[in-house]
């Protein structure tokens, strides 16, 4: 099943022929054989950022969307903040499961990330760091497999039909 999914790089320097984690995410959805339906850079101003989001939420053509950028701990990250401010449910696990296997790569340091995940109006999202690594394990060790029908035990694509439910 194909997932419909945007993409947001959350960064102050940055354009899109430097987004480095950006052109990563684009050639793993593809790979997927999913579908990018946006893409676009925002500065790590909350009211752009919520904005985009939000716009995004409204999208019934959308599935999934993938932040990367602003979850580290400086005073200008506030992607998470950002992200629970909109959250119906947030999802704990995929943050805890993420450090876990950033702490294979890169060690203690993955405590300095704050990646999360959430629901909000039926759809998924994912705040990814924004070092290329980060985004790369955030991929090949979660989202590949929960956006994929086929995995087993179970995924996130075959909740999309219940994700709504009141």
């Amino acid at each position: 099943m194909q997932v419909n999914i945007a993409l947001l790089t959350v960064t102050d320097t940055r354009t899109i022929d430097t987004d480095k984690s950006g052109a990563i995410l684009v050639k793993k959805i593809k790979e997927q054989n999913h579908k990018l339906v946006d893409r676009k850079i925002v500065k790590d101003e909350k009211e752009e950022i919520k904005k985009i989001l939000s716009d995004w939420l409204k999208n019934n053509e959308l599935d999934v969307i993938i932040t990367t950028g602003g979850t580290g701990l400086t005073g200008r990250d506030i992607t998470p903040e950002v992200i629970k401010e909109i959250a119906d449910k947030e999802i704990p696990g995929f943050g805890e499961l993420f450090r876990e296997l950033s702490y294979k790569t890169v060690g203690t340091s993955a405590m300095q990330s704050r990646a999360c995940a959430a629901l909000a109006n039926g759809k998924y999202i994912f705040a990814l760091p924004g070092s290329s690594g980060g985004v790369t394990d955030a991929w090949d060790g979660i989202l590949k497999y929960q956006l994929d029908i086929n995995h087993k035990p179970c995924n996130f694509v075959e909740l999309f039909p219940r994700l709504k439910e009141k």
